[in-house]
């Protein structure tokens, strides 16, 4: 890297810290103080009945404050990253940064607190005099061996979880990269040998882990600056150093490397040579940790041992050791148990947990983060990347019960599925809501065909459908490209045994499938020399056909193409008297709540006929959320004060939604604004026939349905489930180009609950 590509990282990260605002942290509130009432209830008086709430019962501060959810980041800034002794003012962006990602990857508030105070005493009096305040305190960035006192002095006299992630942070995830090195290298720990380097904090938490997790104490060969630690020696020396003092006349690290399994290194640059590696034992195991320059860099490793597995503590190599792949998600667990303390069994379910992960197949989110990496486990990919959002639900689970079984859980979780599943809720928007369509498709095992088999999203769609339901993916694609791509990715599913496969190129059901296209399309202009060419090209034909034929239950297709493109052929060969597209549905996923946007997609400019369609049709699939619909018929014109344009449209669709019983309520025709605020709404017609603000919203134009779907979409952080098309039976729904693999799976979920007919 040049001199003036160093210095433009450096200028946007300082950039990066300033601007919009200085910092990386905010304070907002969580209830409203709109009024006086507001203001009355928020403090006095109303704060008081409150306070003696809690002076009656010490636990009702978890009701009616945020404490249990409140964590404090404390440093006096003694040891900072790679920065040494900065002092604490200087090492406050470090510790915003730690709140940032305790709040990002656990949704947990934090407090950085940098302390002016080196006396380790001092500063634990400093630390337990906050209890009151913190449901759990994080240490960070304190020198050894002041770090042992200060823990050891809070975890003694507080009552509340106190963690030194600098030291079990990175243990646990050491832990977990190596329980899964060892099962690559199918070596035990009960039977390796471990030489270390660096005797600081985190080395010897790694080390007394490793001792958890079975290995000899005998085994165990710790070097730091000074060479061997051995019995006798008086140098640099400290309890926690002389607990894994050997009995030896050896000295150096080239002295004791000899045979080595594993290579742990907490130390500096350069500190293991490629002459050391050789002497190792087979399949060495290299964690060469130290930031920015790791002991040894792997291409100088591989160079001696090609079979190494390595990890390092940088993110531009594999199998980064990465300490957010922890912290989060033991205060998550602990926090929500109301435990003590976090003991042994709660970090050695840790450690089982993120290395249970790495060896289950990818999520899509995270290959989405990690773009163009190897992500299938295998000495490559030892532990998950941070942005998988799995960690938090099987992670933090598995602290909880640890909590629970091991006796310091205050606050026990009694259905510990319901509470991973809300886990996975707050880390994926649309898991509340798709939970009824989850389980209605449980219910039932549909086959599911997916029109563009051999996308990355669609695979990884097919994997997590047998993984999490009852339904049957069927892709269309060639079996050779399919199969290397599930490959490429990590994933389990194989073409012909887990997964049906059409072949567009090979395929023994072409004649048939071509011969019930043509006798669909015989008399629309359609040859059989078209409908040949049909069936060997366009992927939506080919799966329209399946259903038709029954072979599949419903179609998902659209990752790539126009959607009226594929409605086109949908509508051809699935399409008739009872079934015809009534619209595109679009759930949105809001901070506020779920809002449903109508007609996106279908039709450009709806009739009023198709417009009460969209409205029935609409209220239907918002009782499949378990929502009670309320429905907004959209437009510039308010109430008929406009005499034309769409107005008129949807005015007289109100006239058609009235001529029958409906069993939901509408209003219209109404601007939005109105729509969503029941008090402006009441103002402008008071006798109006809604009560609440709309969850639906039905618009006479494509244009403005479609506008608002990508508005709140793209500003308003927006999570979209759809479009659901309506009017086909659930026999077909077409997806847009930009939808994840997530998507896909909520799709898919809709497309497998089995319904006779809906709008």
């Amino acid at each position: 890297m040049t001199d003036n590509q160093k210095e433009n990282l450096r200028q946007a990260a300082l950039a990066y810290h300033e601007f919009p605002k200085p910092g990386k942290l905010e304070i907002r509130a969580t209830k409203p103080l709109a009024n006086g009432r507001d203001l009355a209830r928020a403090y006095s008086p109303g704060v008081a009945d409150a306070c003696l709430e809690i002076k009656d019962d010490p636990a009702n501060a978890a009701r009616y404050t945020a404490r249990s959810n409140l964590v404090a980041v404390v440093t006096n800034g003694s040891a900072v990253l790679g920065l040494g002794n900065i002092g604490p003012l200087a090492s406050k962006p470090v510790m915003e940064g730690k709140a940032v990602l305790f709040k990002k990857f656990a949704n947990i508030d934090c407090f950085d607190l940098e302390v002016d105070e080196s006396d380790p005493e001092k500063f634990a009096d400093i630390v337990c005099a906050l209890e009151p305040t913190f449901g759990a305190i994080n240490l960070e960035d304190i020198k050894a061996p002041d770090c042992f006192i200060v823990e050891k002095l809070c975890r003694e006299r507080m009552n509340i979880p106190v963690f030194h992630d600098d030291q079990h942070g990175t243990a646990i995830v050491v832990g977990a990269a190596a329980t899964n090195a060892l099962f690559v290298a199918g070596k035990r720990f009960e039977d390796i040998k471990i030489v270390s380097t660096g005797g600081g904090a985190a080395g010897i938490a790694c080390l007394n882990l490793l001792l958890k997790l079975g290995v000899k104490r005998q085994n165990i060969w710790l070097c730091d600056i000074h060479g061997l630690v051995y019995k006798g020696r008086t140098e640099d020396m400290n309890p926690q150093k002389e607990a894994f003092a050997q009995e030896t006349d050896l000295r150096e690290l080239g002295d004791v490397i000899h045979d080595a399994d594993l290579f742990l290194g907490l130390s500096g640059p350069n500190v293991l040579k490629p002459e050391h590696v050789a002497k190792m034992a087979p399949r060495p195991i290299i964690f060469a940790l130290a930031n920015p320059n790791p002991e040894i860099m792997p291409d100088e490793a591989r160079a001696v041992a090609p079979d190494a597995i390595i990890a390092t503590g940088r993110s531009d190599f594999p199998n980064q050791v990465n300490n957010v792949l922890c912290f989060p998600f033991i205060f998550r667990g602990a926090l929500d148990v109301g435990a003590t303390e976090i003991n042994d069994a709660m970090q050695v379910a840790c450690v089982e947990g993120i290395a249970e992960l790495a060896r289950t197949t990818t999520s899509a989110e995270a290959a989405a983060a990690y773009k163009g990496e190897q992500m299938s486990f295998g000495a490559d990919y030892l532990i998950p990347k941070p942005f998988d959002p799995r960690l938090s639900g099987i992670v933090s689970t598995a602290v909880a019960r640890a909590a629970m079984e091991s006796g310091v859980a205050r606050h026990p979780i009694a259905d510990l599925d319901a509470y991973r599943a809300s886990l996975d809720a707050s880390v994926y928007k649309s898991a509340l809501l798709m939970r009824p369509v989850f389980d209605a498709a449980r219910t039932a095992a549909r086959r599911i065909v997916f029109a563009e088999g051999e996308d990355e999203r669609v695979l990884r769609t097919a994997q997590a459908i047998l993984e999490e339901t009852t339904e049957t993916p069927i892709l269309i694609g060639r079996p050779s490209v399919i199969e290397q791509r599930c490959e490429r990715l990590g994933l389990t599913i194989r073409p012909g045994r887990d997964v049906s496969i059409v072949n567009p190129e090979d395929d023994p059901r072409y004649r048939d499938y071509w011969g019930s296209y043509h006798e669909i399309m015989k008399r629309r202009g359609v040859t059989p020399d078209l409908a040949k060419a049909i069936m060997r090209t366009n992927t939506t034909a080919i799966g329209a056909v399946m259903v038709h034929r029954d072979e599949a239950d419903s179609l998902i297709c659209g990752t790539f193409g126009e959607y009226r493109w594929h409605l086109n052929y949908i509508t051809q060969v699935l399409g008739g008297a009872d079934l015809r597209p009534h619209g595109a549905l679009s759930l949105m996923i809001l901070e506020d709540g779920p809002l449903f946007i109508a007609d996106t997609h279908v039709h450009s400019r709806p009739t009023p006929e198709q417009l009460a369609e969209a409205a029935i049709g609409a209220a239907r699939h918002v009782r499949r959320f378990g929502i009670v619909p309320n429905v907004a018929l959209c437009s510039q014109s308010q109430f008929g004060n406009q005499s034309e344009g769409s107005g008129r449209r949807l005015r007289e669709a109100l006239e058609i939604l009235d001529s029958a019983p409906r069993d939901f309520a509408y209003e219209g025709e109404m601007n939005i604004d109105a729509a969503l605020d029941p008090e402006l709404r009441a103002r402008l017609l008071p006798d109006n026939r809604m009560t609440g603000a709309a969850n639906v919203l039905i618009f006479a134009h494509a244009d403005a349905a479609s506008g608002v779907r990508n508005i709140l979409k793209m500003k308003a952080g927006g999570l979209e489930v759809g479009p659901i098309l309506m009017g086909m039976g659930n026999r077909a729904h077409i997806v847009t180009p930009g939808v994840t693999a997530r998507g896909l799976l909520n799709m898919a979920a809709i497309a497998g609950t089995p319904v006779r007919h809906y709008g």
